[in-house]
């Protein structure tokens, strides 16, 4: 390594604190205590949830089958992409601090700052918005006034501290069997709507395509003809981006989970699996099951809340099946207890991540005995705490809006991925680091980056495109008025997002880096040595029946 690249090395720590004596720091130091089965497990659950599950519906009473099934397949390749980018960055050097870190050493401190602080806002938003769905999904077989959604929101928040407290192995084999519980009752949803598409339901109604037919496969839109069937199918692109975020949790999961080199590639590999089985097919077999102009499916769009409002659930009462929706809804309840656990994780993660750099207090960079970043969990758990504005019934409407922003702060995160992936492929090359010194390398490499890219800001820039459309076709007159709420809050993550960008280099007064003055090396001799003695530790383990059974038979899964 040159003299400029050893300095590059030396001054983006010491904008940011990092060190290598930081990372040999026992008291702040993450234990690598994630295996294998749960890091894949983790990363399919934190996939899967309510916007799936839910979200679907009104994406279709919105635009018709075919528009979703086109959304879903471009912004599922989407994330395809994302994650390959992610993947080769997390294997060449799987650092605590996420993708944040990369952010910082690939392309500028600043834009570390921003993306650290833009995704921590995001779920310390999620987490109350999930414990506040939770609530509401009890609604279902408890009404409020029999028991204040105050309690269950309560409980639901204990529940998922105490089990972020126990440290990551516990954390781990936790989440491992509720995203094993989501991935069980989706292929059973998607088995049960492939039997109502050919006739197997009680009503004996052999839909098969009929639904692609009359209604039709498209919707309009605020328009008619063409111009109608594009804005009501560019509508359903938000709807699916809300579906996938979250993907991206495995960049932050590579600090904790157990070597990571051999871990991540494969977590990556089996995204393009998990896309096409588990979103590519529901959607397509939903817009099959229930036409876009049910009356129940409208209805049920209208509630947004519980089994009642999932297009699943609609097809099951349509078809005749009377006993199913309360197991369905029970299973949305652990959807979204699996997704608020998984939530506070990150945001616990993510600031220990600004903390490890020197963008956040120190303290938040302290750990206990088990590795648990306590201070960072206290903090992201104080601020969850702002779910209990939902008990009262007038707020549930202001912190609607918020959740606007967990979209635009998803998309930005993976923005600032691709930023990160194609400053690094530059800083690779320019360092003279080949592609066959890579453990992962994404397929589409930079160019797939690139187009990830732009598609990621025109989905950003155009996602409350209504805002701005006045059309007679609307239903409601107030509606003409422009909505300057939904306004703000679907945009507002941009300006905020700069701002903490410029703010930082104005402030702190960071550069950019050059391709070869990016940190491409700084901890990996700490990575090489962990991963060494855990492999040493695997050699020494003498297995027992049932984990050779499991090497033999399941591993290839994970």
């Amino acid at each position: 390594m040159d003299e400029k690249q050893e300095l590059g090395r030396q001054s983006v720590h010491q904008l940011h604190g990092t060190t290598v004596d930081d990372m040999r720091d026992p008291n702040q130091r993450l234990h690598r205590g994630l295996s294998a089965r749960q890091v894949a497990m983790i990363a399919i659950g934190g996939a899967i949830g309510t916007g799936l599950i839910i979200g679907t519906g009104s994406a279709l009473a919105r635009a018709g089958p075919a528009a979703i099934l086109i959304s879903y397949c471009i912004v599922g390749f989407i994330v395809w992409i994302v994650m390959c980018a992610l993947g080769e960055m997390a294997t060449w050097l799987p650092c605590e601090s996420g993708f944040t870190g990369y952010a910082t050493r690939f392309v500028d401190p600043s834009l570390g700052f921003a993306t650290g602080y833009v995704y921590w806002f995001k779920y310390v938003i999620t987490t109350p918005n999930q414990l506040t769905a939770g609530a509401l999904v009890i609604q279902y077989w408890v009404d409020r006034d029999t028991v204040n959604p105050g309690v269950w929101i309560a409980i639901f928040l204990l529940a998922i501290i105490a089990i972020n407290y126990f440290g990551i192995r516990f954390f781990g084999e936790i989440e491992f069997w509720l995203s094993s519980i989501k991935v069980l009752t989706l292929v059973g949803l998607i088995i049960l709507s492939l039997v109502i598409m050919l006739g197997g339901g009680p009503d004996h109604d052999r839909r098969g395509f009929r639904f692609w037919r009359d209604p039709g496969a498209f919707k309009t839109l605020y328009a008619e003809g063409n111009e109608g069937r594009f804005l009501a199918t560019w509508s359903t692109f938000v709807t699916a981006a809300f579906a996938f975020i979250g993907t991206e949790l495995v960049g932050v999961t590579v600090g904790e989970c157990q070597n990571p080199r051999r871990v991540i590639p494969k977590a990556i590999k089996l995204t393009a699996f998990r896309i096409i089985v588990f979103y590519i097919l529901s959607v397509l077999l939903v817009g099959t099951i229930v036409p876009y102009n049910s009356k129940t499916l409208i209805g049920a769009v209208k509630l947004q809340t519980g089994a009642s409002a999932s297009p699943f659930v609609v097809a099951m009462i349509e078809s005749g099946i009377a006993v199913l929706p309360d197991f369905v809804n029970a299973c949305i309840l652990i959807f979204v207890f699996s997704a608020s656990n998984s939530d506070l994780y990150i945001a616990s993660r993510t600031l220990y991540g600004l903390a490890k750099e020197g963008k956040s207090h120190r303290i938040f960079a302290r750990t206990n005995p088990r590795g648990v970043p306590v201070p960072a969990l206290a903090m992201s758990a104080l601020i969850t705490c702002i779910a209990f504005l939902n008990v009262s019934t007038g707020s549930t409407t202001v912190f609607g809006y918020f959740v606007n922003l967990v979209t635009i702060f998803g998309l930005l995160a993976w923005i600032s991925i691709l930023v990160a992936h194609i400053y690094f492929v530059k800083a690779r090359r320019a360092q003279g680091i080949s592609d066959r010194s890579l453990v992962y390398k994404a397929p589409l490499g930079l160019w797939g980056s690139y187009f990830a890219l732009a598609f990621c800001c025109l989905i950003a820039l155009t996602k409350n495109y209504d805002v701005f459309i006045y059309s007679d076709t609307r239903d409601d007159p107030s509606l003409y008025k422009f909505d300057y709420k939904n306004f703000i809050t679907g945009y507002l993550g941009i300006p905020l997002y700069l701002i903490l960008i410029f703010g930082h280099k104005i402030v702190v007064g960071t550069k950019g880096w050059k391709p070869d003055e990016a940190d491409l090396y700084t901890g990996r001799d700490v990575i090489d040595a962990e991963e060494e003695k855990f492999l040493e530790q695997q050699k020494m383990k003498i297995k027992t029946g049932k984990e050779l059974v499991y090497d033999k038979y399941i591993s290839w899964l994970f």
